[in-house]
């Protein structure tokens, strides 16, 4: 079906449901995820750099399929691509639950990315085909709703699991949303396509996804291997290399998976920047954040989960307040004010100690929150309104890569910077092999010895973990605060008066 603003499809809404749940379960699964890692830690013996992987071989894979899966999706039918997408996530759900080593669980996490790939762009693009220009903005802001929604309760879920069951049940969950998406899907989601979708950018593919991982996988194995050893520099090396050869190719092939000319469109350009530093900051600093209320507050997976919430709260206020906001001063304005809240609760948590109340800590969250609703809403909408309707797929999954790129980095960059601080001031007082790799390694050895030995080194080891993490989230500071600046000089206010909401013009994407 494709998409008429006269003769919207009567099933559109209980499709938009089938979407948001379809949806749900990805943006659950990465934060639902980050609780239960000190438990994935001690069960499984994974390391620090293991602990990344297992949340990053997700994104990675992710992101690097991306824009083939939109393509796919945009050439059989992305009803059909949506379909394959939630069938390869649930079996890799059912095997990640049952993995019994780190390895293990980081291959059929990749498995679970490559679900994760089909089915997100494919649920934008239904969605953007399905609804007239009128109500799309309602619909996208639900779809957006349930994307933050997703992100927040996963923690309170992943708590809730990882104290009542076991583990595995963290990725079991995932199995009957899954079957209800497939089932519910199957009658009330209408099938559409691009009929002129040009033959797949092969080449593109293969640079971009080795590009993607030889990065990834450079940032997280630095810290261990050293960031000058040889094979780290030959990991950014060709990183670099697949990068710009990818950007080469893409300006040269007649049939390229990112039209990179689309980046001439300021619009579009500083809007997919917004997004993709907004989730770098997310995710990074959620990463070890649940890390540091467990290992060094104390609380436990539950009560970790439920103190995240009020990132939660900070989304549903930032929101739609920055809809409104938007309508009345401009996307320019909100976007940049977004990312500068993102920036003063990363400063906040430069101030957490050891010893901290929880009272800075749901400040800071709140704040976290407040300023990823606000500069995701209109940075969603202004991409959306920046490309061809009839290119649905690859557009959304343009700034759906973008966006899981930056929250794959966030998690490498934030996590690598905080391990190699860690790592340095254990190695300053002649750290044991566990206690040097990981917080909670410290903390089992701390155990064992008992006593004033067992204490001191306990605390040292929390006091190496909270100044890693300083430094960490300084750096995310910086980082949005340099998105906050772009969105300030280069994202114009409002849609330029000449791209009309009806034709082929509108697309997109949220976060």
């Amino acid at each position: 079906m494709s998409h008429h603003d006269d003769t919207p499809d009567p099933r559109r809404w209980w499709a938009l449901g089938v979407l948001c749940l379809s949806l749900l379960v990805i943006s659950l699964d990465n934060t639902i995820l980050n609780v239960a890692l000190p438990t994935l830690e001690r069960d499984l013996g994974a390391s620090s750099s293991q602990l990344q992987w297992i949340v990053d071989s997700y994104m990675l894979v992710f992101a690097g399929l991306l824009l083939t899966a939109g393509a796919l999706g945009d050439r059989f039918g992305r009803k059909r691509a949506l379909t394959f997408g939630l069938v390869v996530f649930g079996l890799g759900s059912a095997l990640s639950a049952f993995a019994d080593t780190a390895e293990t669980l980081i291959v059929t996490r990749a498995l679970m990315g490559v679900g994760g790939a089909f089915i997100m762009p494919s649920t934008l693009s239904i969605l953007t085909a399905t609804f007239p220009a009128r109500e799309r903005a309602k619909a996208i802001g639900i779809w957006a709703g349930v994307s933050g929604l997703g992100i927040a309760i996963g923690p309170l879920a992943g708590g809730w699991i990882v104290e009542n069951a076991d583990w595995s049940w963290v990725f079991l969950v995932n199995v009957p949303i899954v079957l209800g998406a497939l089932l519910a899907g199957r009658w009330l989601v209408p099938e559409s396509l691009d009929a002129s979708a040009p033959k797949l950018d092969l080449p593109g593919f293969a640079l971009s996804t080795a590009g993607l991982v030889a990065l990834v996988w450079a940032i997280i194995e630095a810290p261990s291997s050293g960031w000058t050893s040889p094979a780290i520099l030959a990991g950014l090396g060709l990183a670099a290399t697949m990068l710009i050869a990818f950007v080469a190719w893409e300006r040269r092939t007649p049939h390229p998976m990112i039209d990179v000319a689309l980046f001439r469109n300021r619009r579009f350009s500083a809007a997919s920047g917004a997004i993709t530093l907004s989730f770098f900051a997310m995710f990074g600093a959620i990463y070890f954040l649940t890390q540091y209320l467990q290992l060094v507050l104390g609380f436990s997976p539950l009560e970790a989960g439920v103190r995240i919430l009020p990132v939660a709260a900070g989304l549903v206020l930032g929101g739609p307040l920055s809809a409104k906001l938007s309508e009345r001063i401009g996307a320019k304005v909100v976007v940049a004010t977004g990312l500068s809240l993102i920036a003063g609760a990363l400063m906040l948590m430069a101030q957490f100690e050891v010893d901290s109340g929880y009272g800075i800590v749901a400040g800071a969250f709140v704040l976290l929150g407040m300023g990823i609703g606000m500069a995701m809403t209109p940075a969603t909408d202004a991409v959306m309104g920046s490309l061809p309707l009839a290119k649905a797929s690859v557009g959304s999954a343009v700034n759906d890569a973008t966006r899981t790129t930056g929250g794959a980095l966030g998690v490498a960059i934030m996590g690598s910077i905080m391990s190699s601080v860690y790592r340095g001031d254990m190695d300053a007082i002649g750290a044991g092999a566990a206690a040097h790799d990981s917080l909670a390694g410290a903390l089992a050895t701390a155990s064992g010895l008992g006593g004033e030995a067992g204490a001191r080194l306990a605390l040292t080891a929390q006091e190496a973990f909270v100044s890693g993490m300083h430094t960490a989230v300084l750096v995310g500071a910086a980082i949005a605060l340099t998105g906050a600046l772009i969105a300030a000089l280069f994202l114009p206010a409002r849609e330029a008066a000449s791209a009309p909401v009806v034709t082929p013009e509108p697309v997109p994407v949220p976060a």
